[in-house]
């Protein structure tokens, strides 16, 4: 049997902060997404950067997913970082009763459907990211900035 906080509720939803203008993302930018930040504003959305929460400085190196695992282009494995930030992003998505996500497209930790495929050469892989990955695991629903506004 599960607690009401194991599973995903009808509150908010959890949206990646570099799209809501958090300059978060590794190159120290954000990448916003004005429908996203609205949501933010109505207070329907909690912005939540994994990579931040699992111990990453802003900036850092350029990271992709290759086999499973998390690397950047020397091929330094960043993946406890991800996976740390990740478990955190579900634990803030349970105690909020966070309804669903809505993630950075491509990102190792956010992307879904598609991902780098860790050659650092731009090519795009089926495969999600880490974060957007243990969401669905778990239950919630998770889009990104490039599928249609929820309404």
């Amino acid at each position: 049997m599960t607690r009401d906080t194991d599973s995903p509720g009808q509150g908010p939803l959890l949206v990646s902060a570099c799209l809501v203008g958090q300059r978060c993302r590794y190159d120290g930018r954000s990448t916003p997404v004005q429908w996203v930040a609205d949501l933010v504003s109505q207070g329907r959305a909690i912005p939540f950067c994994p990579e931040i929460a699992g111990g990453l400085p802003t900036p850092r190196p350029p990271c992709e997913l290759r086999r499973g695992r998390v690397v950047d282009r020397d091929g330094t494995d960043y993946t406890a970082q991800y996976l740390r930030g990740a478990e955190e992003g579900l634990r803030l998505a349970r105690l909020a009763r966070c309804s669903g996500a809505v993630l950075k497209a491509r990102s190792p930790s956010c992307g879904l459907g598609q991902v780098y495929d860790g050659t650092f050469t731009s090519l795009l892989v089926s495969g999600n990211g880490l974060f957007s990955a243990l969401l669905r695991d778990n239950g919630f629903s998770v889009s990104t900035e490039l599928d249609p506004e929820p309404k």
